[in-house]
């Protein structure tokens, strides 16, 4: 027997809730794409608005959140089944593709995602404040622990090629992307929210309300900037390399978390969290890896583009598997 009318009503009100947060997302990323697409918005204008969003707008939201936080609440097992995940897509990339600069770039593709324009809006319209403690505490380790395995296997990588770029210090190298890594508009603040909930001070009013305001301005403009850049990308030639790197980011790589965060004793939201987070598209900092490297840069380029576009399906579909 057939479902009846009120059954079908329950379960589409109840599919409209998991994608509700994808909702707006999408709105404001089509809009972006329809300004830059116009006109409005593009070139230096992106740029100089990503410089604001980065090193006004997300310092204050990060800030203020993990100020509110303790740190002996915080699970970094969600993390660590992040990063088991991410260690198997980044080895398992070099050993098909072999040591060398391109297939360490291409296995940063495979496995670094936009946390910070993408992540943060959509995780807290699905999860709240307990989601967004979740990502901030995989954030504060994920660009630190990437980028400096990136930079290690390609300062390797040259090394082994004798390339001249690589006469420079590899221990010298290391230190500075470590240095960088942490001297950075999204880790450093994490970290300052983190010493500052230890004191047990509360921020005052007037210091909290405006770090409220700039965190509530983020969302909105991250994504129509992430919008804006995908009307002045263009995939080129390299558009079936960057469909591969996007089918491994957006799909290869939020299965293998889930797997694995299912093994583990992990909390429903952070779980999710992490999946979700894995399911998201490349970063922009994999791109600007291969243009400080001039490696792959026509197949990472149409990987962030593509990947972009994927994670509108991948992650409905995984919100959808994963429930609310």
């Amino acid at each position: 027997m057939g479902a009846t009318p009120r059954l079908l009503h329950q379960r589409n009100l109840a599919l409209l809730n998991v994608l509700a947060p994808l909702g707006p997302v999408i709105i404001m990323t089509a809009a972006g794409y329809a300004v830059g697409r116009a006109g409005w918005l593009n070139g230096l204008r992106i740029r100089k608005l990503s410089t604001l969003v980065f090193f006004v707008l997300a310092p204050a939201l990060l800030f203020r959140t993990m100020a509110q936080v303790h740190i002996a609440t915080l699970d970094f097992r969600p993390v660590a089944s992040y990063f088991i995940a991410v260690a198997i897509i980044f080895a398992g990339t070099l050993m098909l593709r072999g040591f060398h600069r391109k297939s360490a770039v291409i296995a940063l593709a495979n496995t670094y995602s936009n946390n910070v324009m993408i992540g943060i809006p959509l995780v807290a319209l699905a999860y709240g404040q307990p989601g967004l403690v979740a990502l901030f505490t995989l954030v504060s380790v994920h660009a630190l622990i990437l980028l400096t395995t990136g930079t290690v296997v390609l300062e390797l990588a040259m090394l082994r090629d004798h390339d001249d770029a690589a006469a420079r210090s590899t221990s010298r190298t290391v230190v500075l992307a470590i240095r960088n890594a942490l001297i950075h508009p999204v880790p450093l603040p994490i970290i300052a929210g983190l010493v500052f909930s230890t004191s047990g001070f509360v921020l005052p009013e007037a210091v909290d309300t405006p770090l409220r305001w700039l965190g509530i301005v983020f969302g909105p403009l991250a994504l129509l900037l992430v919008g804006a850049s995908l009307a002045s990308l263009h995939l080129g030639r390299a558009w079936r390399a960057g469909l591969e790197l996007a089918l491994v980011k957006n799909v290869v790589h939020p299965v293998l978390v889930a797997v694995i965060a299912s093994w583990m004793t992990i909390g429903m939201v952070e779980r999710n969290v992490m999946v979700l987070s894995a399911a998201l598209p490349i970063g922009a900092n994999v791109f600007l890896f291969s243009q400080r490297y001039g490696v792959a840069e026509e197949e990472i380029t149409a990987g962030v583009a593509i990947s972009t576009l994927l994670a509108v399906p991948s992650v409905a579909l995984v919100l959808l598997l994963l429930g609310r």
